[in-house]
């Protein structure tokens, strides 16, 4: 791996790695979905995760039916070598309120795995697709409250953000490094 694709601090017992890659090859306990509230795993990260992890997946969302935005719901991982996906819902640009559902999303996927005693866990950049979220306050937002989060009692070794453009990777690192001086 080249160096400028992957990032590593420490904070508290645990890692947060920076990784440039595809989430659904990412073989933490869960790898997180940027879902929509109906839990439809169409386009972007949510239609890799269907076609790679099977039906199973979404059979699992369609019983759960669906929740709101900045909440968090778990599945099994089905094909994937993540053995859960967190399906996260973050907020549409314009719909209000986005950075606090973004934070609420983030969060709720942290307190879900810990809920579910796992150790790992890998996020996408949530809400910066379709969603239209800006990169850069995406980056703030769920790193700053994952470092706040992993500065508590947790059982969580590891948080991975996997970002799938050389652009949004270097974003993210940027922002982690200016949060950690």
């Amino acid at each position: 791996m080249i160096e400028s694709d992957f990032m590593e601090v420490k904070v508290n017992k645990s890692i947060i790695k920076l990784i440039k890659g595809d989430i659904t090859e990412q073989d933490t306990d869960a790898i997180v979905n940027a879902a929509n509230a109906q839990l439809i795993l169409g386009g972007g990260v949510a239609g890799a995760i269907r076609r790679k992890g099977g039906p199973k997946i979404q059979e699992e969302c369609n019983k759960i039916g669906g929740t709101y935005v900045g909440g968090a719901v778990i599945t099994t991982g089905g094909n994937l070598k993540a053995k859960h996906v967190i399906h996260a819902v973050g907020p549409r640009m314009g719909e209000g309120n986005e950075d606090e559902k973004l934070k609420n999303a983030t969060i709720n996927s942290l307190k879900l795995a810990d809920e579910h005693n796992l150790k790992s866990i890998s996020f996408p950049a949530i809400s910066t697709g379709i969603f239209g979220f800006p990169i850069d306050r995406c980056a703030k937002i769920m790193l700053s409250n994952t470092i706040e989060y992993l500065k508590g009692t947790t059982g969580i070794e590891q948080v991975n953000f996997v970002l799938f453009t050389q652009d949004d990777f270097n974003i993210f690192k940027n922002t982690l490094e200016n949060l950690i001086k």
